[in-house]
């Protein structure tokens, strides 16, 4: 009886893990055997299925398991930092580079949709392209006079990214018709910092800020238009008009060397 309890009571302990439930005893036996170069009892052809099966089950699962190989990279790589000043709107900011070799478009996601949103929430970078993406966040007025500096808050923004074609046009559609092949790149903390004393972290971000809006400024204004001038809207060019002019007097100098 002693030899049944602890049979029924291993079986029963190897039953919580899935994966190994899978593979029948007499294939896991058959995969032992052949680990040790020992005869087997059955048949050797369901031995080799049953091993490759089971080794291919393996092989997925291990893959699926390994850590997906990131194409951004973020600075700053783990938390989004805001002076903290209750009442008023935030910004924060984070820079975001493609270092992989193919076109990778990106999205931004927050467990705060309501009170948190990003620019731009997603796009598409070439090999090596980078941008500086703004965070804005409404900071609440907290409860019982508290304190947030240097605390990290509840709220979790996550960006994710997507391998595309050149040429691709982003839309945020694109991680849903290839869900499989989103990868989670990271999952920033939100940091409130003291805005009236001066830190690395709040030096830095003071720079990215002030990069992204100089390339805010950049793209509002029109490029430069280096076609002739245009004497006003309904009007014929002045060179063009100059041109004709003289076509239109040579001409007539012509009519009177013929007559």
């Amino acid at each position: 009886m002693a030899i049944a309890d602890n049979h029924h009571r291993n079986h029963h302990k190897w039953r919580l893990c899935p994966l190994w439930q899978s593979a029948t005893p007499s294939s896991s036996a058959s995969s032992t055997q052949n680990l040790n170069n020992q005869p087997q009892n059955h048949s050797q052809q369901n031995g080799v299925v049953a091993s490759g099966t089971r080794s291919s089950t393996v092989s997925s699962v291990a893959r699926s398991l390994l850590p997906a190989r990131r194409r951004l990279r973020l600075d700053p790589s783990n938390n989004l930092y805001f002076p903290y000043e209750p009442g008023k709107q935030g910004r924060s900011a984070v820079r975001i580079r493609n270092s992989s070799k193919s076109y990778v478009a990106f999205k931004f996601q927050t467990t705060a949709p309501k009170s948190c949103y990003m620019r731009p929430p997603g796009g598409i970078l070439a090999p090596g392209e980078g941008l500086v993406a703004t965070v804005f966040k409404f900071m609440e007025q907290p409860e019982n006079n508290e304190k947030h500096i240097n605390q990290k808050s509840k709220v979790k923004f996550k960006i994710v990214s997507l391998k595309v074609k050149e040429g691709t046009d982003y839309v945020p559609e694109l991680f849903d018709e290839q869900r499989d092949q989103v990868v989670v790149e990271r999952i920033l903390r939100v940091v409130f910092l003291d805005p009236e004393r001066s830190t690395p972290a709040l030096e830095k971000l003071k720079r990215q800020l002030a990069e992204a809006d100089a390339a805010i400024e950049t793209r509002k204004k029109p490029p430069a238009d280096t076609g002739p001038p245009v004497v006003g809207e309904g009007l014929v060019i002045d060179e063009w008009k100059e041109r004709r002019e003289k076509y239109l007097a040579r001409q007539q100098v012509e009519a009177v060397d013929s007559v």
